[in-house]
């Protein structure tokens, strides 16, 4: 009997963590079993991948930058990397924005369900503007200033310092690839070793994965806000959906025009990354998993996908930009308020920084739309809106994020000739070696 492929393993643990939570959501016991006895399980599971994240990350990048031949070739493949993850930023705003204004989702808000929202979510807004303040209130070269650490050790105690992390290992990769080779290669192959203990750790967590998301889906069953608050805000759920979906579109239509690899070859290499960056709502998280797929399914050398791959999952995230316009035009929409298109070139501006230095973390992206309101002149308190759709929406945008990096890691890899053929060929049925 053919074994079965993770991605199909994910699904059913999704499916079977989903029915479970709705089975014992019947029963006065129900949700406080799932809090107690089953969440905790998904929490780990998080944890465990969140546990390799800064070590996957300094090794990877370590490699992949000290592996080139000259500094050269990193000007080469950090250029056309960081305009790539731009350039979809940018096209992610513009498709939300669009599909925002066209179906208008905050006209089907009613004041009452406003209302009731608001003073529900209230104090949740509370948090998050206040944790926005601090950086709204920062001089304009003040990123430039968080970038560069003053302990790397400090920095790689929280996850939330991945780009202080990425200076580093940037940093440091170039200083070995101006070293001679005789100095160099003792570091390079240490870190050639610890890149591949950290690879075999990430198949052995893989192997709790279906386990993991089961955990995490049962957990957000019973702790979703109630259908009828769901049903007032659908569509606005569904116009991020179409927007998100809209994107992938794009995506698959850059991997087929630039790599020339069908649609189904695309696809079928990324969906077990897919599946758990829509349980996780993490980019980080998925990141190990993304790295595999990339280069064993998909064809991307090692030096670009460990170089590519890291800096996607801090600075690209396609589908946090555009859940940020459309939010914020769907706020607007709510409170009556006609944005002209000036303030919404403005959006664009605003977003594509804002998702810049979003966390890859679930939930990082609320933080940051309280910055691309009030560049907009957007009320604040309108946050609350959003929160009761945040997280399954939360999870779909991930999707979009990590469907983004694995594109860029192939546009890049075929522009400087480092595309390849996976080494596991059964996930395209139509490949020919």
């Amino acid at each position: 009997m053919k074994k079965l492929a993770l991605h199909w393993k994910i699904l059913i643990g999704m499916i079977s963590g989903v029915a479970f939570a709705l089975i014992l959501s019947n029963f006065s016991w129900g949700s406080g079993f799932i809090g107690n006895w089953i969440k905790p399980f998904g929490t780990i599971f998080i944890n465990m991948l969140k546990l390799i994240a800064v070590p996957l990350i300094l090794a990877s990048l370590i490699k992949g930058v000290s592996n080139l031949k000259d500094i050269s070739q990193l000007s080469k493949m950090g250029g056309k990397t960081i305009a790539a993850y731009v350039a979809t930023t940018v096209t992610a705003i513009c498709i939300g924005l669009t599909v925002v204004n066209v179906i208008q989702p905050g006209s089907t808000i009613t004041e009452e369900t406003r209302n009731g929202l608001i003073e529900g979510y209230s104090q949740d807004a509370s948090i998050r503007i206040a944790d926005a303040e601090s950086q709204k209130k920062a001089g304009p070269l003040q990123a430039l200033v968080d970038l560069v650490p003053e302990n790397i050790i400090g920095a790689a105690s929280e996850n939330k310092n991945m780009l202080q992390v990425i200076f580093f290992a940037l940093f440091f990769g170039i200083g070995l690839i101006l070293l001679p080779g005789k100095v160099s290669k003792p570091v390079k192959d240490f870190f050639d070793g610890l890149n591949e203990a950290i690879l075999k750790m990430i198949d052995l967590m893989m192997l709790a994965a279906p386990y993991g998301v089961f955990a995490l889906l049962a957990a957000l069953v019973v702790e979703s806000p109630s259908a009828d608050l769901f049903a007032a805000l659908a569509m606005y759920g569904v116009s991020v959906l179409i927007g998100l979906a809209l994107m992938i579109g794009v995506h698959i239509s850059i991997v087929w025009i630039f790599t020339k690899k069908s649609p189904s070859f695309f696809l079928r290499g990324i969906a077990p990354a897919q599946l758990l960056a829509f349980s996780t709502s993490s980019s980080a998280a998925t990141l190990p998993l993304t790295m595999e797929r990339v280069e064993e399914h998909l064809g991307v050398k090692k030096e670009v996908a460990s170089f590519v791959l890291p800096l996607g999952a801090t600075i690209n995230m396609d589908g946090t930009s555009l859940y940020q316009a459309v939010a914020a035009v769907f706020i607007a929409q709510a409170f009556g308020m006609e944005l002209s298109i000036g303030t919404q070139l403005g959006i664009i501006v605003t977003a594509t920084l804002a998702s810049i230095g979003s966390a890859a973390v679930p939930g990082a992206g609320m933080v940051m739309l309280v910055i691309v309101l009030n560049q907009a002149g957007i009320p604040e308190a309108g946050l609350a809106l959003i929160f009761a759709m945040d997280r399954p929406l939360d999870m779909c945008r991930t999707v979009v994020n990590v469907t983004g990096d694995a594109m860029v890691s192939m546009f890049v890899a075929k522009s400087v000739g480092k595309l390849g053929d996976p080494h596991v060929k059964e996930w395209d049925d139509n490949y020919k070696p």
